[in-house]
């Protein structure tokens, strides 16, 4: 099996490049078993979230895997109501708690929802004290980027963005990039409801290296030296998605790929949400 890719963050930590998300993934049994059938296919990095409401499961799969939880790179995120309400350290230590886990490798502020600053003051006494091995942000466009490093010493591992074919946010990641933040995409596939997959162009790419569209896909967003966060509930759905180390799109078909851009979002916008 082809080795997966890795990136190391800035602040030494190795995160490898394709994840499985839970966004959206139901509690219970749906989550215990697509976590484990990721594991067991050879993933070993796991993104989640206080607000997906799965973390107990994430962690339950991850126990009825069978693979040390120090070979595993685990990702959940401090939600809104908690950055507004001042308690990210109470909200680290329940996330802990429910995924019955005594550290994670990396802990991001969810949106940049008013309190943010007081949050990431607080997550750096969480990574000092270890509990933590990273932390970082997500959805914080350049502005927000920008004002964090005003203010702070340490620079965010990471900022988890909307990033697909379709909205590849491509200056956001540059800028990311250019000052040593790993840039990490959700709805790297075009989003839930999404048309993306079925554009033919891509079945086109993929034929000529036997892969998927979403195959192609996940490549395209290796080789930007992003980490790609692909969400499915079907264990073969979810091994298709890891199938990617094998091979290398040629710069004109990264290009053709890169082409099928709308500067639509699919989500939220981090400068006007109201959740």
């Amino acid at each position: 099996m082809a080795i997966q890719s890795t990136i190391t963050l800035n602040n030494g930590t190795v995160i490898p490049q394709v994840g499985l998300g839970v966004f959206q993934t139901p509690d219970g049994d749906t989550t215990v078993k697509a976590v484990t059938a990721a594991l067991e296919a050879g993933y070993r990095h796991i993104d989640t979230a206080r607000i997906y409401g799965n973390e107990e499961s994430v962690g339950e799969g991850i126990r009825r895997s069978g693979v040390p939880r120090g070979d595993i790179f685990l990702t959940t995120k401090l939600w809104n109501d908690d950055i507004r309400a001042h308690r990210a350290k109470d909200a680290f230590v329940e996330s802990l708690d429910r995924l019955g886990v005594d550290y994670v490798d990396l802990y991001l502020i969810h949106w940049p929802a008013d309190g943010w600053r007081q949050a990431w003051s607080d997550m750096q006494e969480i990574y000092a004290a270890g509990r933590a091995k990273a932390i970082g942000v997500s959805n914080f466009q350049r502005h927000h980027l920008e004002e964090l490093l005003k203010d702070s010493d340490v620079t965010p591992a990471a900022d988890q963005i909307e990033s697909s074919p379709q909205f590849a946010n491509q200056e956001l990641v540059d800028f990311a990039h250019g000052l040593g933040i790993a840039v990490e995409a959700w709805s790297p596939l075009g989003g839930t409801g999404g048309t993306l997959l079925a554009d033919p162009r891509l079945a086109e790419i993929g034929a000529k290296y036997g892969k998927s569209p979403a195959q192609v896909v996940i490549r395209w967003h290796i080789q930007r030296g992003v980490v790609v966060l692909p969400k499915s509930t079907h264990a073969e759905r979810i091994r298709q998605n890891f199938d990617v180390f094998d091979f290398n799109l040629a710069a004109a078909d990264m290009a053709a790929v890169s082409a099928l851009e709308t500067g639509r979002r699919n989500g939220a916008d981090p400068d006007d949400f109201d959740f």
